[in-house]
């Protein structure tokens, strides 16, 4: 594209030590009907594109959406008087980018069906006809469902010789059903999470089929007890809960730029600093948390980010040992590292990347083991499905979380449903009480499409996985 041409070289000419320009259009449509009723209809479209210029170890950004060479020319402007004004500010701290060759690529997310292609009327038909079901039932109240279909179409080109057309889509549909009885009210929901798909995925995840699984457990859930107090007991949490606990227990913490303090006043800090790399005990011998960009479905997966550094995997937690972190090219040399893992991501094209959790999941026991192996091994627990209320310290080591559907486990046996269910640990106790994971026959993914993190805030898409796993002597109660 001429104007990219234009905006590197004009950044080179001003003496700009790297520049990129970024050129995004998002398409985004959100749907949602409560109960037999559409409540929101949103089908937004953004296109322009963000520029950064990197001077004396210091960042500019700017953006705009005219497509015209002087507006591209006072963006390249704008930016680069900005990194020279932060690099006086910080006369102190310099910044070092690490090094990356030039990639001339395409990266396209693997889909038959594209669903903007799918009228919106089909999905509102399809929404209603699962809040109809939902409603059948006599002590559903209130039933929600909802869709929100994205595509990124964008263009990133560098002064490294990048130029890099990157085209990723994603879909999430999810629904809820809320019980209600004089005493009290219970919801239920079926959630998938977010995948990197076409309109394909969301049929063969046969949401009507589901529907009335997800009203009866949630009356179910509504006319069940809670527990009498905060006692120690085992654990058996499944994956599309496990995604929100390894999310803010080792996804954030893991986060380069969160570890180094760039977040204090934020979002917080981690506890996982740096002098722990290759020597702090995590979790358990077995716990291995790998990071994986190239995740096929993975909400992270692009072929790239958006410092222009490939896709890669590796492990975050090794043999229960913390490994490595999520680095970008402007943190990786604070740890000596040499090359960026690539978590650089932004939002829109008007957001500045940042250091983002990659797609990050925790590995399948290695030996066969069933869900009902894990059960079978609990005298006195509880097994969570899905999720629910969180709350974590400012430096991710204290935590509690609830979830969406609970079952008591005695002797072995998964018995009655529970119902306000929460449990209470700190890291390092969580991860290092795992005693089972199952294996890999019973591996999913869950994807994330808002998480929240910057100043200004973006919403940041990666996807987590796990096996059911085993937890021991965890303090698990019920909430008020």
């Amino acid at each position: 594209m001429e104007l990219g041409k234009i905006a590197i070289d004009y950044a080179l000419s001003l003496g700009a030590d790297f520049a990129d320009i970024r050129i995004q259009r998002t398409k985004r449509e959100f749907i949602f009907v409560r109960d037999l009723n559409v409540k929101m209809f949103n089908n937004d479209d953004s296109y322009g594109y963000g520029i950064r210029v990197f001077k004396n170890g210091a960042w500019g950004f700017a953006h705009n959406k005219l497509f015209t060479k002087d507006a591209v020319i006072d963006t390249v402007k704008s930016a680069f008087n900005i990194a020279l004004a932060s690099s006086e500010i910080n006369k102190n701290f310099k910044l070092q980018l690490t090094p990356e060759r030039g990639y001339i690529d395409t990266y396209n997310t693997p889909l038959c069906i594209d669903p903007f292609t799918i009228s919106p009327k089909e999905k509102i038909d399809q929404l209603l006809e699962i809040n109809r079901t939902l409603l059948s039932y006599q002590d559903i109240k209130q039933a929600r469902a909802m869709i929100i279909s994205q595509n990124d179409d964008k263009i990133l080109i560098n002064s490294d010789g990048s130029h890099l057309k990157i085209n990723t889509t994603y879909v999430y549909p999810s629904y809820t059903a809320v019980a209600v009885n004089q005493e009290d009210s219970q919801s239920r929901s079926f959630n998938p999470g977010a995948t990197a798909a076409g309109w394909e995925h969301v049929t063969n995840l046969r949401l009507l089929e589901n529907a009335d699984r997800v009203a009866r457990e949630a009356i179910m859930k509504l006319n069940a007890d809670s527990l009498p107090g905060d006692k120690r007991r085992d654990l058996v949490l499944n994956p599309d809960h496990l995604a929100l606990t390894m999310h803010e227990s080792v996804g954030h913490p893991t986060e380069l730029d969160r570890v180094l303090g760039w977040e204090a006043d934020f979002a917080g800090i981690s506890f996982a600093t740096p002098e722990k790399l290759k020597n702090y005990r995590y979790g358990a011998e077995i716990v291995n948390f790998t990071a994986n960009n190239k995740l096929v479905g993975g909400m992270a997966t692009a072929g790239y980010d958006d410092d222009g550094v490939p896709n890669q995997e590796w492990q975050i937690v090794k043999d229960g040992i913390l490994n490595e972190y999520g680095t970008t090219r402007d943190t990786a040399s604070f740890i000596d590292q040499k090359l960026s893992r690539g978590c650089n991501r932004a939002t829109n094209y008007f957001d500045m990347p940042i250091n983002r959790i990659p797609n990050l999941y925790l590995e399948p026991g290695k030996k066969e083991c069933s869900p009902n192996d894990l059960i079978s091994a609990v005298d006195d627990g509880v097994m969570i499905e899905g999720q629910g209320s969180f709350s974590i310290d400012q430096h991710r080591i204290n935590f509690q979380f609830g979830g969406d559907m609970f079952w008591e486990i005695k002797n072995g046996k998964r018995t009655r449903p529970l119902k306000k269910i929460l449990y209470r640990s700190n890291n390092p106790e969580f991860w290092n009480s795992v005693e089972a994971i199952a294996d890999k026959r019973f591996w999913k993914s869950w994807g994330v499409n808002n998480c929240g993190k910057g100043q200004p805030g973006q919403t940041g898409r990666m996807t987590h996985g796990a096996s059911p796993t085993l937890f021991r002597n965890i303090m698990v109660g019920g909430s008020k």
